[in-house]
């Protein structure tokens, strides 16, 4: 099961970074149950208007790890300082990856 967030481009993209590498991501490393975390900047949009800034991809070993996160001490830190420099400008998703 993966948790995914979809990140609007903000106004100071310098500032955004430097918390959510510096704040934000260590306290989901710290998630229970987390198995792997990939971030992916976008760089350019090839078709359609308009991408978003990043994606964040985290994964866990089923519904159940992802519930039990979700309600998690960690996870709850880790929301209280995402919205701190990013309210209004993320989604959050629930997901299913399958492999090739």
């Amino acid at each position: 099961m993966k948790l995914v967030a979809i990140y609007a481009a903000p106004k100071d993209p310098e500032a955004f970074e430097k918390a959510y590498f510096e704040s934000h991501l260590p306290l989901i490393k710290k998630v229970p149950g987390l198995l792997e975390l990939q971030v992916v900047k976008l760089t350019r949009v090839v078709v359609g208007n308009r991408a978003p800034y990043m994606l964040a991809t985290m994964t866990f070993a089923d519904k159940d790890a992802l519930k039990a996160a979700m309600n998690s001490p960690e996870m709850a830190a880790a929301g209280e300082s995402l919205d701190s420099f990013a309210k209004g400008m993320y989604t959050l998703c629930f997901g299913e990856g399958k492999g090739s």
